[in-house]
């Protein structure tokens, strides 16, 4: 959809979420956003406002099946939905040491379990209408399981295939789905990294990008290219071969969420 006027983005309160808010904000539009900081998210819905947006905002721990349908109704009436943008995900430390087994679920939780609460919810209101677009975050961590974030690769894989299933289905009843995803972005999840993030891209950029693929109903918005290119060779070569230099990455410091 080239210029939606309702839309709801969770994950809003920082990083690519925040971006998009910002982005889509302009007199006209109402944006229904989420995030699990107030404090943050109150400051993005005032920036958006600010710009002539109508802003519903509310902290929604999306794993909490019940209150995102609560929200996504709320949404829904506040104004009936074009775009919906499941965007709220966490990443994890390094291996074991960084995934336990605690961890793993509360990734595979908010990365898989809160992208199904966003937009299942949702489905029945743009099925109605026959009409309407939904965006998927996943990663270019999706197309190979890293040793690092073993549980964020797998959530992230499994969102981006739910997403290429769902668009032949949606599409032939007029509702567009595109799966996300980027590289490394600047966010609370990236600062986090110590060590050398090829091609990192501003949150704003990253933005732009996303929301000129959803105005296009691009099936993959995947960038950077470079990056695109590299995550296609690592899922395509034989594991035997790339096994050994996948042990030797650099490890991710600490936990990260947005």
């Amino acid at each position: 959809m080239r210029h939606p006027h309702a839309i709801l983005i969770t994950g809003a309160s920082s990083g690519i979420g925040e971006a998009l808010a910002r982005r889509y904000a302009a007199k006209g539009v109402s944006l229904a956003l989420t995030g699990r900081d107030r404090t943050r998210l109150d400051a993005v819905a005032e920036s958006c406002r600010s710009r002539g947006a109508a802003v519903l905002a509310e902290t929604v721990d999306t794993t909490d099946g019940p209150a995102m349908e609560r929200f996504v109704a709320a949404a829904e009436a506040f104004a009936p939905l074009q775009l919906v943008i499941a965007n709220a995900g966490i990443s994890g430390g390094t291996g074991f040491a960084g995934e336990g087994p605690e961890q793993a679920r509360r990734i595979f939780a908010v990365n898989l379990d809160g992208v199904l609460n966003t937009v299942l919810p949702a489905l029945p209101h743009l099925r109605k209408r026959r009409r309407g677009q939904i965006a998927l975050m996943s990663s270019l961590a999706s197309f190979r399981g890293f040793p690092g974030a073993p549980a964020y690769c797998a959530s992230k894989a499994a969102v981006r295939v739910w997403g290429e299933g769902l668009r032949p289905l949606l599409g032939a009843e007029g509702i567009g789905v595109s799966v996300i995803c980027p590289g490394f972005v600047t966010s609370r999840m990236t600062e986090r990294n110590a060590f050398p993030m090829p091609f990192l891209m501003d949150s704003a950029r990253a933005a732009r990008i996303i929301a000129e693929g959803l105005a296009a109903n691009r099936a993959r918005i995947a960038f950077p290219l470079p990056m695109r290119l590299s995550a296609w060779m690592l899922a395509a070569l034989p594991p035997g071969l790339t096994d050994p230099a996948m042990g030797r990455l650099p490890k991710k410091r600490a936990r990260g969420e947005r």
